[in-house]
């Protein structure tokens, strides 16, 4: 700062608008009085909702968090602590709560799926604090979605898979080729090594879920993975041989798209896409769901959104087994 004397002179503080520290840096009394001045900001109020925000990050359940769903929760979480962190428990049993955490939501309105994920780590997180006796209701139980995606109808058709794999770069093809032939979530992929690919089956754990699966690669897979030249641990990654990171992935994966002419369908869609392909092959709904890992509703919902009963591939397969069946 510079003085009414024109003399210029340094102040320091703990963070941006935190508490000056009154001590010259690097001395024993500077580092003391900056640790007290972090660990008074940590130290939740007790009786607010910062309690309960603390006891959530020291969960067990958190810390099993994949390091995306980590940072994507805590981003959230921010915007709880910046608008609720002083809430008093005791407002959590006034009905009228919840009317004001969805004016908190609805500020969010014209971004709604920011909006909806605000809602869900709230009521995660009182859902969280209920269920350890810390409060007695959860006033963000149901409803509270402004965005409505339904996604199961978005498939990549045989023609959109060859008009990508004929455009993209080695590395986004074989991106392609692993999720339609496992049926697997990006981020389990991205961060597949080479060790869980033995030469007949690809081994995981699913982050979502946390389940190991073995899944046999298929036959076109386990070519181009044979073939692949190996630059890095992992399987996927860029043509520097590092690994991807989600956003680098997502606008790869876009501008090879628009290069092959797709539009509207994402790496995400590959799931779906999966399930239709293996419904095609006569996979059941129970044998499907054990491989791509959805829920047997899930799979009923995708196969019924891709009007799967109008299909002429799977008609045909219909027809064949009938007349295996019956001379009438």
């Amino acid at each position: 700062m510079r003085l009414a004397t024109g003399e210029t002179r340094v102040y320091f503080y703990a963070w941006r608008g935190g508490p000056r520290i009154q001590a010259a840096p690097g001395t024993p009394e500077f580092i003391s009085l900056y640790h007290q001045a972090y660990a008074s900001l940590l130290k939740p109020k007790p009786g607010t909702l910062m309690t309960l925000i603390a006891e959530f990050k020291a969960s067990a359940e958190f810390r099993r968090l994949s390091p995306s769903s980590v940072r994507s929760y805590l981003s959230y979480i921010k915007l709880i602590e910046d608008e609720f962190g002083d809430l008093p428990l005791a407002a959590l049993a006034d009905r009228r709560i919840r009317d004001e955490f969805k004016g908190w939501r609805d500020r969010f309105a014209n971004t709604p799926r920011k909006a909806d994920y605000a809602w869900s780590t709230l009521s995660r997180l009182l859902s969280f604090s209920k269920d350890r006796g810390l409060i007695a209701s959860n006033p963000c139980e149901g409803g509270g979605r402004l965005y409505s995606a339904d996604r199961t109808d978005k498939v990549w058709r045989d023609e959109d898979v060859a008009a990508f794999l004929a455009n993209a770069a080695p590395e986004l093809a074989l991106a392609m080729m692993l999720a339609l032939w496992t049926g697997q979530r990006q981020g389990d992929l991205l961060r597949l090594p080479w060790s869980a690919y033995d030469g007949s089956h690809i081994r995981l754990r699913q982050s979502k879920t946390g389940r190991r699966v073995a899944l046999p690669a298929g036959e076109p897979l386990r070519i181009l993975l044979d073939r692949t030249v190996r630059r890095s641990p992992l399987i996927l990654a860029t043509t520097r041989g590092k690994p991807w990171t989600s956003d680098g992935f997502r606008t790869s994966w876009s501008k090879a798209s628009a290069k092959a002419g797709i539009m509207g369908l994402t790496f995400h869609d590959l799931r779906g896409s999966a399930v239709v392909r293996l419904a095609l092959a006569d996979a059941t709904v129970p044998q499907i769901a054990t491989f791509t890992d959805h829920s047997l509703r899930d799979v009923e919902a995708i196969l019924d959104a891709h009007y799967l009963g109008r299909d002429v591939k799977l008609a045909e397969i219909a027809v064949m087994k009938l007349e295996t069946r019956t001379k009438l």
